[in-house]
C-alpha cells in the first residue's frame, strides 16, 4: 500500500466510520442501535469496497 508509513497511524479499513458517529452521538451501547446517517453508510461502503479492491485486485462495483 503506497500509504504505508513506518511508525505513523494507518489507513483504517474496519467500521470506524460507524465506531466515531456512535461515539459523537453519545449512543449508550444498549439495543437497540440508533440508525445510520447516509454519509455514514456511503463512507463505510467506499472503505469497504477499497479493502476488496486490494486484497483480490479486482473492483466490485456497487
Amino acid at each position: 500500500m503506497s500509504a504505508y508509513a513506518p511508525g505513523k497511524a494507518q489507513p483504517s479499513f474496519d467500521k470506524q466510520y460507524v465506531r466515531d458517529y456512535l461515539e459523537s452521538i453519545g449512543w449508550n451501547k444498549q439495543p437497540p442501535a440508533p440508525a445510520l446517517p447516509a454519509d455514514v453508510i456511503e463512507k463505510t461502503t467506499e472503505k469497504y469496497l477499497e479493502a476488496f479492491t486490494l486484497i483480490t485486485g479486482k473492483e466490485l462495483t456497487w
